[in-house]
Order: C-alpha cells, then sequence, then structure tokens
C-alpha cells in the first residue's frame, strides 16, 4: 500500500485561471508515489460558465464526474451553488433527455440541514413543482422538464445535477425542446408528477450514534420512497472527526460514488478538513471537495479523518440497488474474524 499525494492535491480556486499553474507552487515539496488508483478520483472539476456574462461564480457549474474525467463512468455529476434569483443556470428552457437524472437541491446548514434556504419553482412536464426544503426531483427519460426558477433565496444553497446512463449529458438532448425559451410549459398529461418529488428524507442507513457526525444520515433517493428507481442516495453533515470512522468496503454487483462537499460558499472547493480515503490497494489524502468513483469489486474506504475544520457532507451513491439493504448487503470489513457485513 501507498498512501499518495499527488500535485494535483494542491487547491485550485475561483478566482483567475483555473488553468493556470504556478510553476513554484510545489518547490521544497516532495511528493510520493503516484497512486495507480488517482483515475477513480476527481479532485479538480470541470469549470463551466454555463452564460459568460454571469457575475463571479454565478453560473459556473462544477463536473466532479463524467466520462471525460473517468473512462469507466456511465454517469454525469455537476454541482452548483446558487446565489442569487437571478442567477443564470443549465434548467431555464424547457428540455428533454433520453436519460433518467436528478436534481437534488441540498440546504447548507448543518443545524437545519432539511431547510434549503430557498424556493424554487421547477416543471416537469407542464406541472409545478415547488419546494424549499432539501428536496430531491428525479426526472425519468424522455419527460419535459424546466424551466426551473428561484422564488427567493435566503442563504447559498447547493444544486446536484445527475444523469445516470451517460458520462455526456448533451449527447441525449432533444434540441427542439430548448426552443421553447423560458415560457412556462402547459400540462399535457393526466399524471402526478409529485410521486417523483421526495421533500423529506427516510432515517435509515448507519448506526444510530456517531460522534462527529449526523446518523443516521438522510436518504434523499430509493425505491422505497420512488417506486421505479433502481439507485440509492444517501448523505449525512460531518462536524467533528468521526468516531467510529468509516471501515474498508467492497460492493460486488454495484458501482458507488462517494462525494465529499465543502460547505464554504465563497470557497466551494475548499473542502474544510482532511483525510485519508482507501481506493483499491491504496490510501489517497484529500483536502479538497472531490468525487470518488468506486466501480463493482473494487476496495474502497476506510475514511480516515485527519481534522475537521468546517461542517461539511459526505454523500454516497449506489448505483443499480434501489434499496440499502441490497446496496450494502456483505460489504463492510470490520468483523473480528475479517469476513464482511451488511448495513447496521
Amino acid at each position: 500500500m501507498v498512501t499518495a499525494v499527488p500535485p494535483q492535491q494542491a487547491k485550485s480556486r475561483l478566482a483567475g485561471d483555473p488553468s493556470a499553474e504556478d510553476p513554484h507552487e510545489n518547490e521544497g515539496v516532495r511528493f510520493m508515489t503516484l497512486s495507480p488508483y488517482e483515475r477513480f478520483a476527481v479532485r479538480t472539476p470541470i469549470r463551466r460558465e454555463l452564460y459568460p456574462d454571469a457575475k463571479g461564480r454565478q453560473g459556473l457549474a462544477l463536473t466532479y464526474l463524467s466520462g471525460r474525467q473517468v473512462p469507466e463512468a456511465n454517469f454525469y455529476l455537476e454541482l452548483s451553488w446558487i446565489y442569487d434569483v437571478s442567477q443564470p443556470h443549465r434548467h431555464m428552457s424547457q428540455r428533454v433527455l433520453d436519460h433518467d437524472q436528478l436534481l437534488l437541491h441540498i440546504g447548507m446548514d448543518p443545524n437545519t440541514p432539511q431547510e434549503l434556504g430557498g424556493t424554487v419553482a421547477f416543471y416537469l412536464d407542464g406541472q409545478a413543482i415547488v419546494f424549499n426544503t432539501t428536496t430531491t426531483v428525479f426526472i425519468p427519460r424522455g419527460t419535459p422538464y424546466g424551466p426551473l426558477t428561484w422564488k427567493e433565496i435566503r442563504r447559498p444553497h447547493v444544486q446536484l445535477s445527475m444523469v445516470f446512463g451517460n458520462g455526456d449529458p448533451s449527447s441525449g438532448l432533444d434540441r427542439r425542446a430548448v426552443e421553447n425559451g423560458t415560457c412556462v410549459p402547459e400540462k399535457t398529461r393526466n399524471f402526478d408528477f409529485e410521486q417523483y418529488v421526495i421533500r423529506s428524507p427516510m432515517r435509515e442507513a448507519g448506526p444510530t450514534c456517531v460522534e462527529g457526525r449526523q446518523n443516521p444520515t438522510m436518504t434523499y433517493l430509493s425505491r422505497r420512497q420512488i417506486n421505479s428507481v433502481n439507485h440509492y442516495i444517501e448523505f449525512g453533515w460531518i462536524w467533528g472527526v468521526p468516531d467510529p470512522q468509516l471501515p474498508r468496503m467492497r460492493h460486488d454487483g454495484f458501482d458507488e460514488i462517494v462525494l465529499h462537499l465543502g460547505s464554504d460558499p465563497d470557497d466551494p472547493e475548499d473542502l474544510g478538513g482532511s483525510l485519508q480515503f482507501g481506493v483499491g490497494e491504496d490510501l489517497l489524502e484529500f483536502d479538497t471537495t472531490h468525487c470518488i468513483y468506486a466501480p463493482r469489486g473494487m476496495d474502497h474506504g476506510p475514511a480516515i479523518w485527519k481534522e475537521v475544520r468546517r461542517p461539511l457532507i459526505e454523500l454516497a451513491m449506489m448505483l443499480g440497488a434501489g434499496t440499502l439493504e441490497e446496496g450494502w448487503a456483505n460489504s463492510f470489513f470490520d468483523q473480528p474474524d475479517g469476513s464482511r457485513r451488511g448495513p447496521k
């Protein structure tokens, strides 16, 4: 096993040219062996300006998983911090995609994690979906969606966009739907799309108490909540070094995505802490917001936290498994005899 601290671990910032590198930045620093498992970790996002005229960070999307970054990943994950009601974003017009996707709006106050800090209006095939809490909206393939507007914003929060089954979301876009502009669409079907909305989480993942961490965590996508879904998303806040820490695990039948998300709206790529996380046979070190793609059969974990300076989010996404029991069955290596167990 090597403890890999690659040069690209140096923190990136939104100000200035994100692609510029300081040739003197790493002088005097000795880096250890670069791990072959680094290719499963995305430390530096692809920054995409949705609209060049947007001010500051407004309109900037941060891609933390795509086929371009991890070729094995047939998924697309993008984060956007929302600061202002007039902020441009990718859901300003009605669109159609040939792949399932979701929008997860996350309130960023660890003291009231279900409060979004704003009010959102979003349209699914012409039906208005309005919410002011941390909320998942699942969008089945072929369903017209958008536009999305913010009625009010009391504090910055995060919008997570996910496309399943395609690492490049633009390839499945029906361009004809974009021509509708920002007008409010009409509902065309006698169908209640509220069944694809999760406004309140289940609390089932994890033990009842872990020092320094929210447990049980909040489940915001599962087959129990939306019966046509075969993915599972849970996340929780970390405000101190967790005890006990997350053990090593392996999923024989499903891929997993792990996202560690910092909570500073003025510095979104700063994690607010540092940890070592097992990927394959190596421990990788992180201190920025990052995403790890763990293909089925590959060991990952433990999560060994060194410090937590500011509350942050740990999010796990099990792909292809719709329940906690299905996804994490026989996964955890923390039994006295070395065997694996399922979720507690």
